[in-house]
């Protein structure tokens, strides 16, 4: 099943919008005024031109959201990155998700789940902070392990950027603006969605 993801989209390039056959990135390295929030998380930073005054179109420098763009999922893979206006023309009869907040690549956590009752629910917590790949590290544990595989969620070898890129795993999350995980998409299936 098609459906496309609109928000503004995480951006974290300083040029201009990137072709819509380039991958949207996450920069492993936070703007200079802000704190390193380590590797996966959502990075932004201030929107503006160096003068204070906005971007055309609501882009931002240093990492802020480029608005106007949407993530095509079919299936568990990401179809297409671009413009909301090009997808929805391209496929009107796509079911379409308009989200509140800022979209982008679901997080990789790199550190113990957090704790819990059960297996199960140390990867829901996974789920509700907007990850989608684990390291594999640290699912020892078999039970665990099963959870995660489970709930499709991403199991690796080590540390990589997340990336939004035409043909990879439509790992998803969107973040409001205080950081909270609104809604995560794991290969492709809603997994969490804040009420």
């Amino acid at each position: 099943m098609q459906t496309i993801h609109i928000a503004p989209l995480l951006r974290l390039t300083l040029d201009n919008d990137p072709p819509p056959d380039q991958p949207v990135l996450i920069d492993d390295l936070p703007p200079p005024d802000q704190p390193d929030r380590g590797v996966g998380r959502p990075l932004s930073g201030p929107a503006d031109r160096g003068d204070g005054g906005p971007l055309p179109g609501g882009q931002a420098r240093g990492g802020g959201p480029l608005s106007g763009w949407a993530v095509l999922v079919d299936g568990d893979r990401i179809e297409a990155v671009g413009p909301a206006d090009e997808l929805t023309r391209a496929y009107p009869e796509v079911r379409v998700r308009r989200w509140t907040g800022i979209l982008g690549p679901a997080l990789v956590h790199d550190g113990p789940l957090p704790p819990a009752a059960s297996p199960r629910e140390r990867v829901h917590a996974l789920l509700r902070a907007g990850v989608g790949a684990v390291l594999a590290a640290y699912l020892t544990d078999p039970a665990l392990r099963a959870a995660a595989t489970r709930n499709d969620v991403a199991v690796l070898d080590t540390a990589r950027p997340p990336t939004l890129t035409a043909g990879s795993r439509a790992d998803l999350a969107v973040f409001a603006d205080d950081g909270r995980c609104l809604a995560t998409v794991v290969a492709g299936r809603l997994v969490h969605r804040r009420a």
